[in-house]
């Protein structure tokens, strides 16, 4: 295998395994009874059935299986691209999807927690969810940016 192939498995793979390991340890707090309410953020035990703001919740068992179809073409997708300046990015992205997938096979809806309601009332949602934000936007601006990927021999 191709050093460039060997970089890019190696931080895809760490960085994705981070953040499943982080978010897990995270959501097994609040599967285990942890609770914390202020002012503006609630931190609280919800099972969210749908994907962002409970959308496609009536497609049920099927959701969970559409979305590890589209995982896997994702992470196919990023092998083929050999980039290395999206391994760690995609792993945020893939670490944080296949924790919400996994929450879906265990608990039967993902575990988010966190309840911002200061102002106005916004979605319920956990630490994968902020990491796959973080990975879209961090990919667009690679994207939007092609300095920012420097090409590796």
């Amino acid at each position: 295998m191709h050093n460039k192939t060997i970089k890019l498995l190696t931080l895809l793979f760490l960085s994705l395994a981070g953040i499943f390991i982080i978010d897990q340890s995270i959501k097994s707090l609040f599967v285990d009874g942890f609770r914390y309410y202020t002012e503006c953020i609630d931190l609280i035990l919800v099972y969210n059935k749908g994907v962002a703001f409970s959308m496609f919740a009536f497609l049920d068992e099927w959701l969970k299986y559409i979305q590890l179809v589209l995982v896997f073409g994702v992470l196919g997708y990023i092998i083929y691209l050999k980039e290395v300046c999206y391994a760690i990015p995609a792993g945020f992205l893939l670490g944080g999807a296949f924790s919400n997938i996994y929450d879906r096979f265990i608990h039967g809806g993902v575990v988010d927690m966190v309840y911002w309601h200061c102002g106005f009332d916004f979605a319920v949602f956990n630490f994968a969810d902020v990491m796959i934000d973080v990975a879209v936007v961090w990919i667009l601006l690679l994207n939007f940016k092609p300095k920012l990927c420097k090409n590796e021999p």
